[in-house]
């Protein structure tokens, strides 16, 4: 394969997970060496797969993917899997080579440091025996992005690089990737990071299973595409507003009888002219319906009120007095770094029993987990939704859930093979 016709090309590749859920149809496209790319699409139109399908882990049913010859691929994981959450920082990175890397530690302090997760001094030594899962999750997303770059690879695919990154985070790995000379395929909702360094978008057309190819940066693209979608709605609409005026003529001349029979006939075929010329006009992506969590009539004002934390001072913990009040209907962020106790607070606030947590009468807690580690896998959507209603409603449950767009043939789906923004849906319509 030659360098003009790029390091990765899809042709007429077909896929599908099952019968009822086709992924591509005979997608095309093309990514040249040193380009950096958008891959776009909703939640389960199969961006994930594409990654799959390039990194060989799942074969076309049709069509052929071709890579240049002697070219290496690493991923950036969404999310470290919880088989790995038990491993050492050593281990982990270890696992990226298929054959055992001596004096790894050099690699490790370099790749930390490109990540922006290099440890204290009084760290270092330590550093890589602590286990994966003690990691906060910005420090692990920080840790899968390393997890690719250790293995110096010719194209990076990266999956979502930005969740649970904090600002500082965001901006340390934006600079990276703007100065990064080799090629990028990144899966990303995050449109001010993809303007800032992606020079085109591969989008994934969930209406005819095409991959399609546009240069330019995100913003650009994306407008590209929706005046894309207004210029066909404006030709269907005239076209129909044509094809009524010719039916209307049809019927009225259809009943003069003699020549004006004639010129009914050539009016209805022009109407199948028109019909022929319609395009068939993009379905916009989905996106959930706006939604609240309406409060019960019979819960207090004051919701949750906190009257201590424990806080780490000189590496000791310490009990400090403090007092938040929630009230009904208030939002309340919690901000600060990676790595600070944002998500350690939450989860001990979560089960609402936290020392110096003071929960009102009657108020339930619902807790998102960003590693939803609190979903069970095996389940299928349907069975993990209906578990968690206290009233087995299945009408009720599958009006909430089409709100997340979870309908049809996916509330068969086990959550395991849900890609991870469908995840994230049925964790949020869980609560």
């Amino acid at each position: 394969m030659s360098r003009s016709e790029g390091i990765i090309v899809f042709k007429d590749v077909t896929y599908e997970y099952n019968a009822t859920r086709p992924i591509l149809k005979e997608a095309n496209f093309v990514v040249r060496r040193g380009s950096k790319l958008t891959l776009m699409g909703q939640n389960g139109a199969g961006k994930s797969t594409i990654f799959s399908l390039i990194t060989n882990q799942i074969r076309p049913e049709e069509g052929s993917i071709n890579l240049e010859p002697r070219t290496t691929i690493a991923v950036s994981r969404q999310i470290i899997p919880r088989a790995e959450l038990e491993l050492t920082v050593r281990a982990f990175f270890e696992q990226c080579f298929p054959e055992k890397i001596y004096n790894i530690d050099p690699k490790i302090d370099e790749v930390l440091e490109v990540v922006n997760l290099t440890p204290s001094e009084k760290q270092k030594d330590s550093f890589k025996e602590r286990i994966i899962g003690s990691f906060s999750g910005g420090q692990q997303a920080r840790l899968l992005l390393a997890s690719a770059l250790i293995q110096e690879p010719d194209v990076l695919l990266l999956d979502e690089p930005t969740n649970n990154l904090d600002t500082a985070g965001i901006d340390h790995l934006t600079e990276f990737l703007r100065d990064y000379k080799k090629t990028v395929l990144v899966i990303s909702h995050d449109a001010d990071f993809l303007n800032a360094f992606t020079q085109g978008v591969l989008y994934l057309n969930t209406q005819t299973r095409q991959v399609e190819q546009y240069n330019g940066n995100y913003h650009a693209v994306v407008r590209e595409i929706a005046a894309q979608v207004e210029k066909e709605k404006r030709k269907n609409a005239q076209l129909a507003k044509e094809i009524q005026a010719n039916k209307d003529k049809v019927n009225y001349f259809a009943d003069k009888g003699g020549k004006m029979r004639l010129v009914a006939k050539r009016l209805r075929e022009e109407i199948e002219d028109y019909e022929d010329n319609k395009v068939d006009v993009r379905k916009e992506d989905k996106a959930i319906r706006p939604f609240t969590i309406e409060p019960h009539d019979d819960i207090p004002l004051e919701v949750v009120k906190i009257t201590s934390l424990t806080v780490i001072r000189n590496h000791e913990p310490k009990e400090v007095e403090c007092e938040v009040i929630l009230k009904r209907g208030m939002h309340l962020q919690i901000v600060g770094p990676n790595g600070i106790g944002k998500t350690t607070l939450l989860e001990s606030l979560a089960g609402g029993h936290a020392k110096g947590e003071h929960v009102s009468a009657g108020v339930k807690i619902g807790y998102y987990r960003q590693d939803f580690s609190n979903l069970d896998f095996d389940k299928s959507v349907f069975e993990t939704l209906m578990d968690s209603m206290q009233e087995k409603l299945e009408e009720k449950m599958r009006s909430i859930a089409s709100g997340f767009l979870l309908f049809g043939d996916v509330m068969k789906v086990k959550v395991g093979h849900l890609s991870e923004g469908q995840k994230g849906l049925v964790a949020f319509a869980k609560l």
